[in-house]
């Protein structure tokens, strides 16, 4: 793929947001017994306040690498990574609510106890944490649902209680990593619809890993695709339509559709 393709999709003006997120330079290399594996190289974003930006890419080009930096999880072997005018990775952590790929809930907890797990590990008591997470059971469709054990849930509703405990802190940023990928597709298509809708609810700016093209154009407002590894930024596509979206008119949409053949041809 060729290196120096980078399509920016919108013309920066005076009126545009800080950057919330911003990375210069970035890059990440793991040491293995045999050889070093260069994750991420050169890699440049930005992610403006209150916007959604997804991230696309060929598998292994560190895209969960890239989120564990921006979270706080890890530090760059090079460049910098800023959230919210901080650098240290503890400072980012303080900003950022992260959700891996697995919804990791404890099969001990009830679905409300592991919601509110979050405000506990913050000092928040549980029975306080219990009742500040428990208006988030009606408003994301999981009401009578609280006492339920993960076992009994179904794939949705185990992301739904995930997500809702990495919103619970009110941190501003969203850091999503594959957040459905464990989902079948039809279950997946009814997700991708229920996040849309509560980040209407729940404005946050969001920064949202996925393999799927057609589920990053869909949520995001911009979309950056990112090289074969090692990463970097190849292509940066703005996403027109007004957030929330229907996503059974939005996936069929013209620009939509040109979109995602852009992004698959810079994947290419």
């Amino acid at each position: 793929m060729p290196g120096d393709v980078h399509e920016a999709a919108v013309t920066q003006r005076s009126s545009t947001p800080p950057a919330h997120v911003r990375l210069d330079g970035v890059g990440r290399t793991y040491a293995g017994k045999r050889a070093r594996t260069v994750a991420l190289e050169g890699l440049d974003l930005e992610v403006r306040t209150g916007e959604v930006l997804g991230v696309v890419g060929p598998s292994g080009c560190g895209k969960s690498t890239l989120l564990e930096l921006v979270a706080g999880l890890a530090e760059p072997d090079a460049g910098a990574v800023e959230v919210a005018g901080e650098r240290t990775a503890d400072r980012r952590r303080a900003s950022c609510s992260y959700m891996p790929q697995r919804d990791l809930l404890l099969p001990w907890r009830d679905a409300l106890g592991n919601a509110a797990l979050a405000l506990e590990s913050e000092g928040v008591p549980k029975r306080e944490a219990r009742r500040r997470a428990e208006p988030l059971f009606a408003r994301f469709g999981l009401e009578e649902f609280e006492c339920a054990l993960p076992a009994t849930l179904s794939g949705g509703m185990r992301q739904r209680v995930a997500f809702m405990r990495t919103l619970l802190p009110g941190r501003p940023l969203l850091a999503l990593d594959e957040p459905f990928a464990a989902l079948d597709a039809i279950t997946r298509a009814d997700m991708q619809q229920w996040l849309s809708d509560a980040l209407q609810d729940e404005p946050r700016t969001v920064l949202l890993v996925t393999h799927d093209v057609e589920e990053a154009l869909f949520l995001s407002d911009r979309v950056a695709v990112l090289s074969d590894r090692p990463g970097r930024v190849v292509a940066e596509l703005d996403v027109a339509l007004p957030r929330p979206r229907e996503r059974r008119t939005a996936v069929t949409d013209p620009q939509l559709l040109a979109l995602r053949e852009r992004a698959l041809e810079a994947l290419r």
